[in-house]
C-alpha cells in the first residue's frame, strides 16, 4: 500500500521501491499501554506505538533488511523458531531492529487441515539476530498432513529472505522473494501456491465453507481485497500480524498471555491492504471479515491475508482487481515484468495467466469507473469513521480519497487514460488531508467531501418562521439538485449535525430543471419559544439510501431562522462538521474540523500514506 517517501541509499535498490515506507504513525497513540489497547485490538484496530528505549529510531533508518528463515519453516518446529532480522550493510547504512517500527518485519502462517477442511493461523516470531525473545513462542499443534502457507510483511522498503545457515531452507519452504534478485519489496511468501491449491480442492469438495460477503450499508456486496474501491497501487501486500515488544527491544508473539506477562508492552503492527479492509472499511460499511483461530493466542478469531484472498476469489464480482503489470512491487528496475507479476499473483491465489499488454490501462480505467464511484457514494458513511492514519487524513473518506489520488499518480493513470487526476485534495498546514473533491469523467462539477462532513451536491436555502402560539413553524425551501430532474428528494430538519436525527421530513419532487420551490409546515413544536441553534436543514436522496446530498446549519434569531446549503457552522455541532468554502464552479469544499485549507493537490507526490 501507499507509504511515505524516504531518502535511502540507491545501491542495489530498485527505483520503484525506494519511495516506500510503511507503518502506522508512531505518534498516533503515544503513551497508551497494552491493557488500554485490548478493547481496540479486539475489534481489529491496528495500533503502533512509539519507539523503544533500547532501539530508538534513527532519523534515516536503514530501509533494507534481511530476514533469516529458520530450517524446515513449514513444520511446527520451524514455525515456533524465531526468524532473525539483520542488516547486511549495517556498517554503511545502519542496523535493522525489529522494535524499530520503521523496520519491523512480520510473518503470518495459515495452516490447512485437509481431513477436516479447517483453517487456522499462527504468527511466527521475528527477533533481532543474536537476541532472545521476550517470551518463548508457543509451539503450534499441527494436524496430520497439514498444508502450511507463509506470508511476509515489512514496514521498511526491501525485505530479503535468507535461509538458515548450512541448509536449503528457502527451497524446503518453497519461498519466493521476487524474481532473479529483484525482490518484491515489502512482500514475500513460502509455499503459498500449494496452500491455496489444497484449500481450493477442499472448497470444491465441500469441506471448506467460505463465508458469504454479506451486504454493506450502501446496499452493495461487502468489498473484498479485489474490489476496485479497496485496492491501491500495490494491492494484496503485507499482513495483519502484530507483535509485542518490551522496554529492552525484545519481541514476543501477540497474545493475551504475553500481554499479561509483559508490562507496558509496545504493540507493533504492519499496516496493510488487508488490515485496512478488515479493521476500517468493513466496520464502517457494516461488514465482517472471515476469521480463523489464532494458534498462538488461544484460538482467538482473526482475519488473515490468505482467507481474505480466498473469499475474494470466491465472491468478488466483475471487474476483479488482480495485481497489474504496473504494480511497483512486480517491476524489475522500473520496467514491467510478466514473470514477476505472475510470481506475485501465485502467492495471493490470483489467476496468473492472461495478462495483456494493456493491463495497466484497464486497471486504471476500473479504478476510475468502478472504484472511485463507490468511494464517492460511501462518503456519508466513511466521513464519520476513524482514519487509519491521523497524520495523513482526518477521517476514513479523506484517507481513501488521498490513497486513490496517490495511486492514480504512481500507476501513471493520468498518461495511460489521458485524464487528469479525478481527486483533488485539500490539506491543512501540517499536510493532513481535510477535504477531497471527486470529479468523475463525464460529470459536471464534482462530488465533494464538504461542509458538515457530507456531500454538498444540492444548493439552495430555507427560511423558517416559528409560531410559538400555534406550536409550529412555516418553512419555505428553494432547492436545486443539478442533474436530478423529476426525482423524489426529502427536505429535512436534523438536530446537532448534518447526519443527526431528523425531527422533520417532507418528500418533494424536483421539476424538469432539478428544482424545488415549496412551502411546508413543521409541526409538534409545542413549548418551543425560539428556533434552536442546533437545527440543520438537509436534503436527502432516497435513490441513494437517503444519503445527505445537501446541508446547511440554521442561523436562528428568535422565531426566525435561515439556512444555506453548503454553509455549516461548527458551533454547537456534535458530529465531524466542517466549514465550507467554495472552490471552482459548482463544488463546495469541506475543510474538516473547522480548519482552513492551506493548499490543494491534484496528485503529484505530496506525501504517501503508510497504508
Amino acid at each position: 500500500m501507499l507509504t511515505k517517501p524516504r531518502s535511502t541509499s540507491t545501491v542495489g535498490t530498485p527505483l520503484h521501491t525506494r519511495r516506500r515506507r510503511r507503518g502506522l504513525s508512531p505518534m498516533m497513540l503515544i503513551g497508551i499501554s497494552v491493557p488500554v489497547l485490548l478493547a481496540l485490538i479486539g475489534v481489529g484496530v491496528i495500533v503502533v506505538l512509539p519507539r523503544l528505549n533500547s532501539h530508538a529510531a534513527a532519523a534515516n533508518p536503514n530501509p533494507n533488511c534481511t530476514l533469516i528463515v529458520p530450517a524446515n519453516p513449514l513444520s511446527a518446529q520451524g514455525l515456533a523458531t524465531p526468524y532473525q532480522l539483520f542488516a547486511p550493510d549495517a556498517a554503511q547504512n545502519g542496523p535493522c531492529n525489529e522494535a524499530n517500527i520503521n523496520q519491523t518485519a512480520f510473518v503470518q502462517a495459515d495452516i490447512y487441515d485437509p481431513a477436516t477442511g479447517q483453517i487456522s493461523t499462527y504468527d511466527p516470531l521475528v527477533i533481532d539476530q543474536g537476541t532472545q525473545p521476550a517470551v518463548a513462542p508457543v509451539m503450534p499443534n499441527l494436524p496430520a498432513n497439514a498444508v502450511v502457507g507463509i506470508w511476509f510483511g515489512f514496514n521498511g522498503t526491501n525485505l530479503t529472505l535468507q535461509g538458515a545457515r548450512g541448509g536449503n531452507t528457502l527451497a524446503q519452504g518453497q519461498c519466493v522473494n521476487g524474481l532473479n534478485g529483484s525482490v518484491f519489496g515489502q512482500f514475500a511468501y513460502c509455499n503459498a501456491p500449494n496452500f491455496f491449491a489444497a484449500v481450493n480442492q477442499g472448497i470444491a469438495a465441500g469441506k471448506v465453507q467460505v463465508p458469504a460477503l454479506g451486504t454493506a450499508k450502501d446496499g452493495k456486496p461487502c468489498p473484498t481485497t479485489r474490489d476496485f474501491s479497496v485496492v491501491d497501487q500495490d494491492q494484496s501486500d503485507n499482513v495483519q500480524t502484530q507483535y509485542l515488544a518490551n522496554g529492552n527491544g525484545q519481541i514476543a508473539q501477540f497474545s493475551a498471555a504475553n500481554q499479561a506477562q509483559i508490562q507496558n508492552a509496545t504493540v507493533l503492527a504492519n499496516p496493510s491492504d488487508n488490515a485496512l479492509l478488515s479493521s476500517f472499511i468493513d466496520p464502517a460499511l457494516g461488514c465482517q471479515a472471515w476469521t480463523v483461530p489464532d494458534l498462538a493466542n488461544n484460538n482467538n478469531p482473526v482475519p488473515t491475508l490468505a482467507t481474505d484472498e480466498l473469499q475474494a476469489a470466491m465472491f468478488q464480482q466483475q471487474p476483479i482487481a488482480l495485481v497489474p503489470l504496473s504494480d511497483p512491487m512486480t517491476m524489475v528496475n522500473g520496467a514491467q515484468s510478466q514473470d514477476k507479476t505472475i510470481l506475485y499473483r501465485k502467492g495471493v491465489d490470483q489467476n496468473p495467466g492472461g495478462i495483456l499488454p494493456n493491463d495497466p490501462t484497464t486497471y486504471c480505467q476500473n479504478l476510475v469507473n468502478v472504484g472511485l464511484p463507490r468511494i464517492r457514494d460511501d462518503m456519508n458513511i466513511t466521513a464519520n469513521f476513524t482514519t487509519p492514519a491521523a497524520d495523513a487524513a482526518n477521517n476514513l473518506f479523506n484517507f481513501l480519497a488521498f490513497r486513490f489520488n496517490q495511486s492514480y499518480t504512481n500507476l501513471n493513470c493520468q498518461n495511460l487514460l489521458n485524464q487528469p487526476n479525478p481527486v483533488t485534495l485539500q490539506m491543512d498546514g501540517n499536510g493532513v488531508v481535510i477535504g477531497a473533491t471527486i470529479n468523475l469523467p463525464g460529470t459536471a462539477g464534482g462530488t465533494t467531501m464538504q461542509a458538515g462532513g457530507v456531500t454538498q451536491a444540492a444548493t439552495g436555502t430555507a427560511q423558517i418562521m416559528l409560531d410559538p402560539n400555534a406550536g409550529n413553524a412555516d418553512m419555505t425551501v428553494n432547492v436545486t439538485y443539478a442533474n436530478h430532474a423529476n426525482q423524489r428528494i426529502n427536505v429535512n430538519i436534523a438536530t446537532n449535525s448534518c447526519t443527526g436525527t431528523a425531527i422533520f421530513t417532507q418528500p418533494e419532487d424536483t421539476d424538469g430543471q432539478g428544482m424545488v420551490d415549496a412551502n411546508t409546515v413543521i409541526n409538534n413544536l409545542r413549548g418551543v419559544q425560539a428556533i434552536p441553534n442546533n437545527w440543520f436543514f438537509t436534503v436527502t436522496d432516497p435513490v441513494q439510501n437517503n444519503a445527505v446530498v445537501g446541508c446547511g446549519s440554521v442561523t436562528a434569531n428568535g422565531t426566525t431562522g435561515t439556512a444555506t446549503l453548503g454553509t455549516v457552522a461548527t458551533t454547537g455541532m456534535t458530529g465531524t462538521g466542517t466549514t465550507g468554502t467554495t472552490t471552482g464552479t459548482g463544488t463546495t469544499t469541506g475543510t474538516g474540523q473547522g480548519q482552513t485549507p492551506q493548499n490543494t493537490s491534484t496528485g503529484r507526490h505530496h506525501r504517501h500514506s503508510k497504508w
